[in-house]
């Protein structure tokens, strides 16, 4: 494992948030990082999608730690702001969430995500969301 592996897995490990709604690290690569997100009728909303709140939480967190891995030892990253565009309805069995840097700066870094939606079928998505956002370098 790389320390860039290594710093993100144990960064995402001591979130509450990715454990409670069972999302993984997938892969961790310098300036991308995915998540899976497995679904569950308890991430639904009332018409049996996944909620928008779970999506945006997992496309947050792959940005975020995209964001991490640009970012110096001494660092972490917060979130600044974001958008997302909600493209269709969260409909699949699995879901990944990829995080790219776009540009990393000295205190900010801007990063692109992409929220898949997979059905059971075969191995097909569509895109169910979309992300910019940027990340704040803070002091540890």
């Amino acid at each position: 494992m790389t320390t860039i592996q290594q710093r993100i897995t144990e960064s995402f490990e001591s979130q509450g948030l990715m454990k409670t709604i069972g999302a993984s690290l997938y892969q961790v690569k310098d300036g991308e990082v995915q998540i899976k997100l497995p679904f569950s009728t308890s991430l639904s909303q009332q018409q049996g999608f996944v909620h928008a709140g779970a999506i945006t939480a997992v496309v947050d967190s792959a940005c975020g730690y995209a964001a991490l891995t640009k970012a110096p030892e001494e660092f972490e990253i917060v979130t600044a702001e974001f958008k997302v565009n909600l493209l269709r309805p969260a409909v699949g069995v699995d879901f990944l969430a990829i995080g790219k840097v776009v540009k990393a700066g000295r205190l900010l870094t801007v990063c692109t995500g992409e929220v898949r939606a997979f059905n059971e079928v075969n191995e097909s998505y569509k895109i169910v969301a979309i992300m910019q956002a940027s990340f704040a370098n803070v002091e540890k």
